[in-house]
């Protein structure tokens, strides 16, 4: 059994999907875990209500600046923060047919949320394990930054390339001063994101997958925890992949 007791440990995207799951088993291992949630008040409440108490913190991490406000909100809870988890991130469609104007929103508003604001959520953590000796970043990537994306989501393939190449910069740069960062890579996830193409995709998903099946976000949440526990510290700057070997490296 992983324990997390004593440790502090935000969580963005908090409020469904993975982020929901990886909420309750922190909780459940001990931690105090502060709940990002970007729209969903409701769903962040019965997440907080399942895991047995969390501090809520909402931001529209669309915004440029608000993740600096979500993580001193955060920090000023427990006044520390010990493991950071970027889960938080969109994956809306933009088509090369697509008129340039909606193109480009699609593509900024995705680097902003999925890769900008998670930098400066790592910016502030690294900044904040400095004061303490040290501490834990964990983000979620995706299968798609290593064999990409449909055309339609090359803006999402690209954002979490760029996560995956920054987790690796953040391990090999900071690692002296005792902070270790770990990326996460999942191919398909039974999450509600996920749910209408699982559904009307599933042969062709199942088919892809050579385990058969596609990952319960509790694959993904009990990763987080063995990491968030400090358990590997010579894995830093690796990204585990989460696919049922439909994508091996």
């Amino acid at each position: 059994m992983i324990d997390l007791s004593g440790k502090t440990i935000l969580v963005t995207g908090g409020s469904r999907g993975i982020g929901a799951v990886t909420v309750k088993v922190l909780a459940k291992a001990g931690a105090n875990v502060v709940l990002h949630y970007g729209r969903s008040q409701a769903e962040a409440e019965k997440v907080a209500q399942e895991a047995g108490g969390c501090h809520l913190v909402q931001a529209d991490l669309s915004k440029p600046g608000a993740a600096l406000e979500l993580w001193r909100e955060s920090l000023a809870w427990r006044g520390q923060i010990d493991v950071l988890v970027n889960n938080g991130g969109i994956a809306p469609y933009a088509s090369v047919e697509d008129d340039y104007n909606e193109w480009n929103r699609v593509w900024n508003e995705t680097l902003q949320v999925n890769l900008i604001a998670l930098a400066d959520l790592c910016r502030e953590a690294i900044r904040h394990f400095r004061t303490r000796g040290g501490g834990i970043l964990i983000n979620v990537a995706s299968r798609a930054a290593f064999r990409g994306d449909n055309p339609d989501l090359m803006h999402y393939a690209a954002s979490k390339g760029g996560v995956v190449a920054l987790t690796k910069s953040i391990a090999r740069g900071f690692g002296k001063e005792g902070i270790l960062a770990y990326g996460i890579a999942p191919g398909w996830v039974e999450t509600e994101m996920a749910a209408d193409y699982i559904r009307l995709h599933a042969a062709d998903i199942a088919r892809d997958i050579p385990i058969g099946t596609v990952a319960p976000p509790e694959d993904i949440a009990h990763t987080i925890a063995f990491l968030a526990a400090g358990l590997a510290p010579h894995m830093t700057g690796a990204t585990l992949d989460i696919n049922g070997a439909s994508y091996v490296r």
